[in-house]
């Protein structure tokens, strides 16, 4: 069955936060406020569905002028090597560059950096983190 790309569609907080528990290794049960903060915080989002189905996920913050960043890419386990993760990922940089952005920022944990960087064209770039919890 095809996947549809669906930019800014209507999160539904538990299917959401189940995608994320499933793909991210989460309690199933806790329930996360998405919708809220993707409408405050966010430039856009957006999913990828089978059917009805939500199998994919990616969020874009932005400072609201030429810096975006790549959060939360999400595909179902069940749904991995599908090339899923990398239309989302291009959808996403495509609608921040409309967006007039002129840079995509992500963080990524080792064994993801073939992804981001061979296959999404992202380059190495040395950056900081101080974890606050």
């Amino acid at each position: 069955m095809a996947i549809a790309l669906v930019s800014r569609f209507e999160v539904d907080d538990r299917r959401l936060s189940a995608l994320h528990a499933r793909a991210f290794g989460g309690d199933p049960a806790a329930v996360r406020p998405w919708s809220a903060r993707l409408a405050r915080h966010a430039l856009t989002w957006i999913g990828a569905f089978e059917a009805h189905r939500l199998v994919g996920f990616v969020q874009v913050c932005w400072d609201g002028g030429s810096h975006a960043f790549l959060l939360d890419t999400a595909v179902d386990p069940d749904r991995r090597q599908e090339g899923i993760a990398a239309a989302l990922v291009d959808a996403a940089a495509e609608e921040a560059r409309d967006a007039g952005c002129e840079w995509l920022h992500v963080d990524f944990e080792p064994h993801l950096e073939r992804f981001y960087l061979d296959r999404c064209g992202f380059r190495a770039t040395r950056a900081g983190l101080i974890r606050l919890s």
